[in-house]
């Protein structure tokens, strides 16, 4: 077996049993981070998303496009996780995921005003109709550090405004300054596929 798949599957594992220690009654607040969820697969996911919050259990979940999600999860279990996460950020996504954001920011009110002309008269006119608040066209071209979020509040702490649209703002020179005083990390040991199945059968 390949050494990346053997690592990937005993993280599925540990990440596993992780779950099931954290999320339950009376334990103390965390968070589970799962970054390029889709390259790992946890059985229950959707439960533990659904229950870990009244446990004080934050999860985040790191995709790059919903269609990953799709392809590893199922289309079912991944429609399921799309729906009940409730807070969601995301960067330019284009395709099926930006339409989902899209109708997920729902629909506003907006102004349109029309101009037209004849030979005589100048006429405008106008008028308010329901539209989508974020388009999709307008999720696909965001630039990069741009995104947009919407977040979940409770019944005693009500948000306002729930939904964003943002940009990070970066000083591009302090950051080539100080990505160049960086050391290297040293290597504590070097692992193969034969030191993970040790160490997880040691377990």
């Amino acid at each position: 077996m390949d050494t990346s798949n053997v690592a990937l599957t005993v993280i599925s594992l540990y990440a596993t049993r992780l779950i099931k220690q954290v999320n339950m009654k009376g334990k103390l607040k965390s968070s589970l981070i799962f970054d390029e969820f889709p390259t790992i697969f946890l059985n229950n996911i959707d439960g533990l998303i659904a229950t870990a919050r009244s446990n004080r259990v934050a999860t985040t979940l790191g995709v790059q496009d919903a269609s990953q999600l799709r392809k590893d999860y199922g289309k079912e279990l991944a429609e399921v996780i799309v729906n009940i996460t409730g807070n969601v950020i995301s960067g330019q996504v284009s395709g099926d995921t930006a339409k989902h954001l899209s109708e997920r920011f729902g629909k506003i009110q907006q102004g349109r005003t029309a101009l037209s002309h004849n030979r005589s008269d100048t006429s405008i006119s106008k008028s308010i109709q329901l539209d989508h608040a974020v388009p999709a066209s307008k999720i696909s071209s965001m630039s990069s550090g741009e995104f947009i979020g919407l977040v979940a509040d409770n019944p005693d702490q009500q948000i306002n405004l729930k939904a964003f649209h943002n940009r990070v703002l970066n000083n591009h020179q302090s950051l080539a300054t100080e990505s160049a005083a960086y050391k290297p990390i040293p290597v504590v040991r070097r692992a193969n596929a034969a030191i993970i199945k040790k160490g997880f059968r040691a377990d």
